[in-house]
């Protein structure tokens, strides 16, 4: 592998490589067809680099820079921009992680020979603080770095959170003032502190539209402010609902702040019954939708029962609803009550008490719904398909697992999907495993 990533590198054709062998006409379809199949007259080493660029973006970085070796011409395509302006580095601890770690002298080539030509790049790291700091050194290499996306993805945590803030915050920062054309950042659970964020600002306000930062937990809301006061294409912004205030609301609805078009709310609990979750206040969000009319408000809850009732008690224009735990028969009825743009909603898990009434409710008050999904549920099948009358062709989305819906005198599951069909006006069957 190191030997084949030299040769990649130097511009060195591969040991045993002649110039006979790379005119030699190959076949890659087997001796026994004949001379007349086509396959048989091909000349790899002559095909139009374009073709040979498509074939390598398919590759992964060992078996690209391993065909690279072949002849001179796919060097030659090993080495062209458009190959590298998207990159993956892949970083891990061979015995705690399932990740194909990518090769350490093949990034330091990369590094050497690409890093102005990256301009969509992301860091997959495992769960081990080696892998999140091998990637914050690599940051700190990119000094003459272009980029356009950057994602810092961890497999599990803490990772990156276990890495010094220090450290983080300087390899970061190397990126954030050399790049100076970012658009889109996901930087989840890692130390980004309000210092860095107004780094990203100064040098790249007139690009940002994009910034995933949640459970960041040393961003605060002025963090938050200064790259909404001065990042005026910024369209979509994701944050940890601790940080979520009516005064951060409020804020960003004042007339000198964007006009944002998706703001996504995780709302996160790892300890069952320790967080006491804040309420938002109801003119908050309605200065937000006033401010930024066609914004998406999406929220994901990965919350226990009881610990839902700071939300949903007064009118809240939540357009996007996830709910990756259990949640109450009551939540959903304050869902129904309460969130008239509701568009989508998916419910993983509930219990084994029929949804029936908080599903019709959410069909009458929720008249831009046209999304559903249910899981670990119980409805019945009567119930199911009052709810799909009511809602119409408009439901573009159904996904419903089969073991969620439960016959009934009126119904058999046979009879349900015709029925559905029928309202929905298309073929319709209920799922056998999750969609989403």
């Amino acid at each position: 592998m190191k030997r084949a990533g030299q040769n990649v590198m130097a511009g060195t054709e591969a040991p045993g490589t002649s110039q006979t062998s790379k005119k030699q006409k190959t076949s890659l379809c087997g001796s026994g067809f004949g001379e007349s199949d086509p396959c048989t007259s091909m000349d790899w080493g002559s095909l139009p680099h374009h073709v040979i660029l498509r074939v390598f973006q398919f590759l992964t970085l060992v078996d690209r820079a391993r065909a690279s070796s072949v002849c001179r011409r796919w060097n030659e395509v090993f080495h062209i921009p458009d190959l590298w302006r998207r990159f993956e580095f892949e970083l891990s601890q061979p015995a705690t992680s399932y990740l194909k770690s990518t090769h350490p002298d093949l990034i330091q080539q990369i590094i050497k020979r690409h890093a102005d030509h990256l301009q969509y790049v992301s860091f997959k790291v495992d769960s081990s603080t080696e892998s999140a700091e091998a990637a914050c050194d690599i940051l700190s290499q990119l000094v003459n770095c272009s980029i356009k996306t950057l994602g810092l993805i961890s497999t599990a945590k803490p990772s990156f959170m276990n890495v010094s803030k220090a450290h983080f915050a300087s390899a970061l920062t190397v990126v954030f003032v050399n790049s100076k054309s970012l658009s889109s950042i996901k930087i989840d659970d890692t130390p980004l502190d309000d210092p860095s964020l107004k780094v990203l600002v100064a040098n790249n306000s007139d690009t940002l539209k994009l910034l995933k930062m949640s459970s960041c937990p040393h961003v605060s809301p002025a963090g938050i402010l200064c790259v909404a006061d001065q990042c005026h294409g910024l369209k979509e912004l994701a944050l940890n609902y601790y940080i979520l205030s009516d005064e951060l609301l409020l804020a960003l609805s004042s007339e000198k702040h964007v006009d944002l078009e998706h703001l996504r709310i995780d709302v996160v609990s790892e300890n069952p019954g320790q967080v006491q979750f804040h309420t938002i206040k109801k003119q908050s969000w309605d200065a937000l939708v006033k401010h930024s009319p066609k914004v998406n408000i999406v929220m994901y809850f990965f919350l226990y029962e009881d610990e839902f009732d700071a939300f949903f008690r007064e009118e809240t224009p939540v357009t996007h609803l996830y709910f990756g735990r259990a949640v109450s028969k009551a939540m959903l009825g304050r869902i129904g009550m309460n969130c008239p743009r509701l568009i989508e909603l998916v419910v993983c898990a509930n219990g084994l008490q029929p949804l029936d009434d908080e599903l019709i409710q959410i069909a009458e008050r929720c008249k831009n719904l046209t999304a559903m999904g249910l899981g670990e549920c119980e409805v019945t099948c009567r119930g199911f398909i009052e709810f799909v009358k009511m809602c119409g062709g408009r439901l573009t989305q159904l996904s419903i697992m089969e073991e969620v819906l439960i016959p009934d005198s009126d119904y058999s599951l046979d009879r349900l999907h015709l029925e559905v069909s029928k309202h929905l006006g298309r073929m319709w069957f209920p799922d056998m495993m999750p969609t989403w």
